[in-house]
C-alpha cells in the first residue's frame, strides 16, 4: 500500500466529510464549496482543493460548476472501486473515526 495515501490523515478528513454530509451543512442545494469544506474539516483552503483533486481523480466526487465549484461524493463510484485501492481502503478505515462528527443520535 503507498504509504502517503496511507497516512494522509487529511485526505481522510475531507473524503469522510464528503461521504458523510448532509444538506443541512451547506448552502447550496448543487452541494458544498471548499471554503465550506474547508471550515468545517478545519484545514486550509489550499489543503482541501489538493484533497479535493485527488477524490477528483479518483472519481469519487462530483464538481459542478466553475466559480464557486460545488463539490459532492459520489457514492455510486465510490462503491464500484477497486477494493485495494488506496483511497478506498483510507475512507474505509474507520478505526480512529469519531461518528459524533457527522451524527446527532
Amino acid at each position: 500500500m503507498n504509504m502517503y495515501i496511507e497516512e494522509d490523515l487529511e485526505l481522510k478528513k475531507v473524503g469522510l466529510e464528503l461521504m458523510f454530509l448532509t444538506p443541512e451543512k451547506y448552502d447550496s442545494p448543487e452541494g458544498i464549496t471548499a471554503v465550506e469544506l474547508s471550515k468545517l474539516v478545519e484545514l486550509p483552503l489550499e489543503t482541501v482543493k489538493k484533497k479535493l483533486a485527488i477524490l477528483k481523480d479518483k472519481s469519487i466526487v462530483r464538481v459542478k460548476g466553475n466559480n464557486p465549484k460545488f463539490w459532492l461524493f459520489d457514492e455510486y463510484n465510490f462503491q464500484r472501486m477497486d477494493e485495494d485501492d488506496d483511497v478506498f481502503l483510507l475512507l474505509c478505515s474507520f478505526d480512529d473515526v469519531d461518528f459524533d462528527r457527522y451524527f446527532s443520535y
